[in-house]
C-alpha cells in the first residue's frame, strides 16, 4: 500500500531494512561493551566512587541540590522575563509603524548575532563597573541577563513566525467584521499561534536551562555542573560518576519540561475544538455595539 508521503516498500528493501537496523544494534552493543570495559579497566566502576550518590545525603545536600537550585533559579528568571520581551518584540516587527518595526528589528538581530556567553560576560563586567550589585550575586544577574537578551529575540523570532504562518484570511475576515488590529492580534492571530509556537518556545526553554552551565564554566556561577565538578574532586576524582549523576538530572528536567509541554499542547487543541456555538456581536467586542461604547458608530 502506497501513501502519501512514501511508496510502501518491497520485498528486497524491507530485507535489506532488516539488515541494517541487525547491524546497527550490533554496532551499538559493540560500542556500549567497549566503554562499559574500558571504564571497568580504569576503575571508574569501582562502587566507592559511586556510593556517595547512593548512601547517605551529603553529596545531594552539599553539592547538588545547591547547585540545581541556583540552575533552576537562573532559569525561571530568565525565562519569565524573556518569555512577554519575546512576545512583545515579535509583534512590534510585524507593526506596520516604521518606528515600531525598525527599532525592534535592530533590537533582535542584535542580540540573536551575538553568542549567550560573550553577553553573560559583558553583563558581568557591566554589573561590575556601573552598579552596586554585591560580587556573589553578579555572576547571577550576568547569567540572566545573558541568557534574556539572547533568548528573548530568539523568542521574538518565534512569534514573528508563528502568526505569520497563519492563514491571511484569518486577519482579513476579522477586519471585515470590523475588529481593530489590537483585537485581531489578541482575539485571533495569538490564541491560534500558541499552539503553533508551543514545541519551538518549548526547546528554546530547554536552551535557556542548558545554557546556564556557561555561568558556572566562566562566570564562577554556583549551577549544577560547577557544583559537579566541585563534587568529584572532594570524592576522589570520581569525574565519571559525578558527570553521569548530572546528566540524569538535566534529562530527567528536560524530559519533564517537554512531557508538560505535550500535554498542554494537546489540552489547547482540544479547547479551540469548534462547540457550534454562535458568538453575538457583543461577545466579539466589535465596533459599534455596546462592548466598545460607539453607539452603532463604525
Amino acid at each position: 500500500m502506497s501513501s502519501v508521503l512514501y511508496d510502501a516498500q518491497g520485498p528486497r528493501a524491507k530485507r535489506r531494512n532488516i539488515v541494517f537496523t541487525a547491524v546497527f544494534v550490533v554496532a551499538l552493543g559493540a560500542l556500549l561493551w567497549w566503554v562499559f570495559g574500558t571504564l571497568k579497566d580504569k576503575g571508574q566502576l569501582e562502587w566507592a566512587l559511586w556510593e556517595p550518590f547512593f548512601s547517605g545525603t551529603e553529596a545531594w545536600s552539599t553539592y547538588i541540590w545547591p547547585g540545581l537550585e541556583n540552575t533552576l533559579k537562573a532559569a525561571a528568571l530568565a525565562v519569565v522575563i524573556a518569555l512577554p520581551l519575546g512576545a512583545v518584540l515579535g509583534i512590534a516587527r510585524l507593526s506596520d509603524h516604521v518606528w515600531v518595526r525598525v527599532p525592534a528589528s535592530v533590537v533582535v538581530e542584535f542580540f540573536r548575532s551575538i553568542p549567550v556567553l560573550v553577553l553573560m560576560i559583558f553583563g558581568l563586567a557591566l554589573f561590575a563597573e556601573y552598579t552596586n550589585v554585591s560580587s556573589d550575586d553578579r555572576p547571577l544577574y550576568a547569567v540572566v541577563t545573558g541568557l534574556v537578551l539572547y533568548n528573548a529575540s530568539v523568542l521574538a523570532e518565534i512569534v514573528r513566525a508563528g502568526i505569520l504562518a497563519l492563514p491571511k484570511g484569518q486577519s482579513e475576515a476579522a477586519m471585515a467584521i470590523g475588529l481593530r488590529k489590537g483585537q485581531v492580534m489578541r482575539a485571533i492571530l495569538l490564541p491560534q499561534a500558541v499552539t503553533t509556537m508551543l514545541p519551538a518556545i518549548v526547546s528554546q526553554l530547554v536552551v535557556i536551562l542548558k545554557d546556564t552551565a556557561l555561568g558556572g564554566a566562566v562566570l564562577t556561577f554556583p549551577e549544577l555542573l560547577a557544583s559537579a565538578n566541585t563534587m568529584s574532586g572532594y570524592y576522589g576524582a570520581n569525574v565519571i560518576a559525578s558527570f553521569t549523576v548530572v546528566a540524569v538530572i538535566y534529562i530527567a528536567l528536560n524530559f519533564a519540561l517537554t512531557t508538560f509541554a505535550s500535554w498542554l499542547e494537546r489540552r489547547l487543541r482540544r479547547a479551540k475544538k469548534s462547540t457550534g456555538a454562535v458568538l453575538k456581536a457583543d461577545d466579539a467586542g466589535m465596533p459599534g455595539t455596546s462592548a466598545t461604547g460607539t453607539g452603532g458608530t463604525v
